[in-house]
């Protein structure tokens, strides 16, 4: 059974497809592709069909992560299959309230939450600033991905138990 991961922020142009990008690369480093699958999605369909924005791509690419992307909304229905990783605090929140059962709701986490050094669990939104703001939630992102990595890969090894 795949595990699957999904990153959620508010219009899955910005913080979710970076998440997305940096975490799928972790996983196959990690040699987990076949096991681990993992995308990413907005509470919003504002941006539904698009590409992530510029400036996300740009970071990702100058650091040698991949950025095809097309924008999609959450959708409840989802819950069963998925673990899902808010990337800031109102997310969080949008999404336990869109969960069905407590289980679901249990299974909401942010993804700083999985960084030990952090000092403030929100991965700021970048959208209205420059490309320092996209630069920064990447370092965050990344700190946090190898946290998740570690649980994830405990997961999957339970699982084939």
């Amino acid at each position: 059974m795949t595990y699957r991961v999904c990153f959620v922020c508010t219009g899955n142009i910005c913080r979710s497809p970076m998440a997305e990008s940096v975490f799928r690369a972790r996983v196959e480093e990690a040699g987990l592709a076949e096991a681990v699958e993992v995308d990413s999605a907005g509470t919003g369909g504002w941006h539904e069909g698009h590409s992530a924005d510029p400036r996300t791509v740009a970071v990702l690419e100058d650091h040698g992560y991949d950025s095809d992307h097309t924008a999609r909304q959450f959708r409840a229905a989802w819950f069963p299959v998925l673990e899902v990783i808010a990337l800031d605090e109102g997310h969080l929140r949008e999404l336990r309230r869109l969960a069905p059962t407590p289980d679901d709701v249990a299974k909401v986490r942010l993804l700083r939450s999985y960084d030990s050094a952090a000092d403030d669990l929100d991965v700021p939104d970048p959208y209205y600033g420059g490309t320092e703001g996209f630069e920064q939630c990447l370092e965050m992102v990344e700190a946090a991905s190898e946290g998740l990595l570690a649980a994830v890969r405990e997961s999957v090894e339970e699982r084939a138990v």
